[in-house]
């Protein structure tokens, strides 16, 4: 048995000896390969050796037929148990996310002075910045919400990259944000955390955001273009939150006037996310916190969300002849069924969640509710 490249601080040989039985052990950069073969079922051994591993400062995974990335390939056959050294933090600037953040803040702010107020940007290049409160209220949404993720992944001890924001000249001007998870959940509470904390991070931001917006006073231009009929115009139709927020501030009128200030869409989009987000489905916040409360059962609750989605496009074609909206479910049905076929998130241990963590899921689901609108926008000329 070759250990020489083992490092003093990784596990020794013997404390896996009743898990995983280890023939050789060999490093590929700074990853230990331990090649051996389980003596309990596969998934087991991960979950029985994780916590050993990760107070070493390692994160492990079991593989087949080990495939390096690195340019020193070490070719192996059978069972591997890769360790790979745990980094929690920021290495270094990320470039990566600072470049996107600043192309989404571009795309964002040419669509809010194109399509909320209406600016010639080639009469007047500089008037794009007339759109800065509509780029701070949607990606403001957009930051608060996937920092959530980031500090619990953090707070939990799971390695995450920050915000990745995605820039793309739709309606919004940007596709949303993600972070990407690195490491091992884990266990339900944790999961549970991770999955919960953006949707209700989020939704603060997006309360206090439509607040402020509907004090102010809609946009002139943004009024005079819906009313010169020259276009079609998009509207947008209001979730039942935002109405609560309207009616609690006393600016109801304002809301169902249809003329609102660009903010207040930065809540909008807050709203429309949340509600995306929290489908109870694949890796999906939603699907996380359902694997969290409920367990294996979740696959059996994400294979109905699909269909549900699906049918309510049919609803809405066939039975109240709404087509606007048809695609957006269409759409998400399939996304939805290829995330039921990769399937949830699975922590390290399976232990069920204490009462309080449960009452919050049940809330975080309301407030998603409160967020539909089956008809969330329709072109009107």
């Amino acid at each position: 048995m070759d250990r020489s490249d083992s490092p003093t601080d990784a596990p020794s040989v013997e404390r896996l000896a009743s898990v995983f039985r280890v023939y050789q052990v060999r490093s590929d950069g700074d990853r230990l390969l331990y090649v051996g073969d389980p003596l309990v079922q596969p998934d087991a051994v991960e979950r029985q050796l994780w916590s050993v591993f990760h107070e070493a400062g390692y994160e492990i995974s079991l593989e087949r037929e080990y495939d390096p990335t690195s340019e020193r390939a070490l070719p192996t056959h059978g069972w591997v148990l890769v360790a790979r050294p745990r980094s929690i933090g920021i290495d270094g600037i990320p470039w990566t996310n600072i470049l996107l953040a600043l192309l989404t803040m571009g795309s964002t702010l040419l669509v809010g002075a194109v399509q909320w107020y209406h600016v010639d940007i080639g009469a007047n290049p500089l008037e794009i910045f007339r759109a800065w409160p509509f780029v701070a209220a949607v990606l403001g949404v957009l930051a608060v919400h996937e920092l959530g993720h980031y500090v619990a992944s953090r707070y939990h001890g799971v390695d995450a990259s920050l915000p990745y924001f995605i820039p793309f000249p739709t309606l919004i001007g940007t596709m949303g944000a993600v972070i990407r998870m690195k490491g091992r959940i884990p266990d339900r509470r944790a999961l549970f955390d991770i999955g919960a904390s953006g949707p209700l991070a989020g939704l603060v931001a997006t309360i206090v955001v439509s607040a402020i917006g509907l004090q102010l006073d809609p946009v002139v231009a943004q009024d005079a273009m819906a009313a010169s009929g020259d276009a079609p115009v998009v509207q947008f139709h209001n979730p039942l939150l935002l109405e609560l927020i309207a009616l609690a501030t006393g600016t109801m009128d304002t809301l169902q006037s249809g003329s609102i200030h660009p903010v207040v869409f930065g809540g909008w989009v807050g709203m429309f996310i949340t509600f995306l987000n929290l489908l109870p489905v694949g890796q999906l916040d939603g699907g996380h916190i359902v694997r969290a409360l409920y367990g294996k059962r979740q696959e059996t609750i994400a294979a109905a969300v699909p269909m549900a989605l699906f049918a309510l496009a049919g609803y809405l074609y066939f039975l109240q002849d709404v087509t606007n909206a048809v695609g957006i479910w269409v759409m998400w049905g399939l996304l939805a069924m290829g995330m039921a076929y990769a399937g949830p998130a699975n922590p390290i241990r399976d232990s069920p969640l204490d009462s309080k963590r449960v009452a919050l899921g049940i809330l975080t689901f309301v407030l998603g509710i409160l967020c539909f609108t089956p008809v969330p926008f329709e072109l009107v000329t």
